[in-house]
This record gives structure tokens, C-alpha cells and sequence, in this order.
């Protein structure tokens, strides 16, 4: 999700799955009663009635997300996921990958790739279309080696907050191969707390302006609330850079969204 203005009120721009941020050490499971994204692919896939995805936070206006959004195809992706789909190479992970578009794009250039999410739904929904490899799988617990780790649709917020990060950085060092990288998109959101003087004015409550919480609604399935974070370049920068990796930024969006390439600091 990324964020910009219209009207006065903010708003979401949505470009693809979301999972709810890690929970501690614990291995995450979703309960498919509770897995309103989930349900929502599964009935677009089916051909059944959508309703509204509904997207709830108590910092914003309540938004929604177009579901048909979430099974584009590469030609309708925002151009940072298309750089980034650009850049695959080699042994190649999907994390988040609700439905599997970005997977099904990779398919076709025969990348070898692999297809996570903790929705049950959007796993079935994915091997039925054609995903050919897929694991209903916490990234957090997730073993093997990676040539590129990808990270699209704000795929870093599943961390959750800054404090999370070193963690996050430690999994890193499992998963990524020698030589690999992490591709992944975020947001600079401070510009939503910048009020008319051009002054920005940050929560009192937040220790970091990107820690939000969300909860998701698809018809009579209610979600769990979840953390999510949103990072800007520096702070992400300096973050790896502490924990032993190097940040660069491939591409800028144009909602204050950009594309980093994350590799282990030589």
C-alpha cells in the first residue's frame, strides 16, 4: 500500500498482497476465517460476486482495495514492480505473493521461482493458477538459499516496526545466497503529517512515524489487526547498514514510493 492525498483526505493506492506483521518468534498461521484477502482472491479466481476489500487503520479514513487490482498482469504493474521483476535473477523467492502475479510473470521468462504467503486461500488460489511451485509459509521460518529475495507491494512492512529489523537482518543471513539480493519497495510517508505551512508535526504516540496498524474487512470476514511498516530510504540505509548489508536505490515512484536493492555489505 502506498498513500497520497485527494481531497483533503488520505488515501491508499494499492499494488498488491499484504500479510500481517511477524508476531514475535512465534510461527505465524492464518486462520482462513480471518484471512480476508484471502477470500477475496479466491472469489475473483472463482468468478463469484467481489465485494469491497475494506482497509481500516485508526490514524486514517477508512479506504478500500480493488481486488482485479491484485491479478494484474506485468504490462499493469506500476513501474518499480516492473524494474524490479527486471532485475530477478537465479533462484528467485516471492514473498507475500497473494495471488501470484508477479510469480506467473517470472514463470513465463522461466526464472525458477518460489511463491510464499500465510493465507491459506491465496495458496490454493495460486495452484490454481498455475503457480507451480508454492508454500503455505512464514517467511520468518523459512529455510533454503536465494539468488533474489522479492519483497514487492511494500512486502518490507511485514517487519512491523524498526526494532524488528535486526531479526529481520539475521533471517537475511540464512536465506540470501552469496552473492543475492533483496528487492523490495516502501514508502516515506511523512509527508501525510505535513500540515499547510509546510511544518510536519509526527504522532506523539509513534515511536517511528511508519509504524501504522491496519485491519481488513471482505465481506463478513474481519481480519486480525496487524502492524505494518513503512520506512523511509535513509532510515532503512542506516538500519542495514547496521546489521551488515548495503542499500541502493534503483528507482523512484511517484507517490513517495521507491524501489531498494539490498545485498550484504562487502
Amino acid at each position: 500500500m502506498h498513500f497520497y492525498t485527494h481531497n483533503g483526505k488520505l488515501r491508499l493506492i494499492w499494488h498488491g498482497g499484504i500479510l500481517p506483521a511477524r508476531k514475535e518468534k512465534n510461527i505465524y498461521e492464518m486462520d482462513s476465517k480471518k484471512d480476508p484477502m484471502g477470500r477475496a482472491i479466491a472469489d475473483y479466481h472463482q468468478g463469484k460476486r467481489t465485494g469491497k476489500l475494506r482497509v481500516f487503520s485508526p490514524m486514517f479514513d477508512e479506504d478500500e482495495i480493488p481486488v482485479e487490482t491484485l491479478f494484474r498482469k506485468y504490462e499493469e504493474m506500476p513501474e518499480i514492480e516492473r524494474k524490479a521483476l527486471d532485475m530477478t535473477r537465479g533462484r528467485t523467492l516471492d514473498v507475500g505473493a497473494g495471488s501470484g502475479c508477479h510469480t506467473l510473470a517470472l514463470q513465463q521468462r522461466g526464472v525458477e521461482v518460489t511463491a510464499i504467503d500465510i493465507s491459506p486461500l491465496s495458496v490454493e488460489t495460486m495452484k490454481a493458477r498455475g503457480v507451480q511451485e508454492v508454500k503455505e509459509q512464514d517467511f520468518f521460518t523459512l529455510k533454503g538459499k536465494y539468488d533474489t529475495i522479492l519483497m514487492l507491494m511494500n512486502g518490507i512492512g511485514i517487519v512491523g516496526t524498526l526494532e524488528r529489523l535486526p531479526d529481520f537482518f539475521r533471517h537475511l543471513d540464512n536465506i540470501l545466497a552469496p552473492g543475492g539480493q533483496l528487492l523490495c519497495d516502501s514508502s516515506d510517508i511523512s509527508y501525510v503529517f505535513e500540515d499547510e505551512e509546510g511544518f510536519i508535526e509526527y504522532p506523539e504516540d509513534s515511536a517511528y512515524y511508519g509504524e501504522l496498524s491496519f485491519r481488513m474487512q471482505y465481506k463478513e470476514t474481519v481480519g486480525e489487526p496487524f502492524e505494518w511498516l513503512y520506512i523511509d530510504a535513509d532510515t532503512l540505509r542506516q538500519k542495514a547498514e547496521e546489521n551488515g548489508y548495503s542499500v541502493e536505490v534503483v528507482a523512484e515512484g511517484e507517490h513517495y514510493d521507491y524501489l531498494a536493492r539490498i545485498t550484504k555489505a562487502l
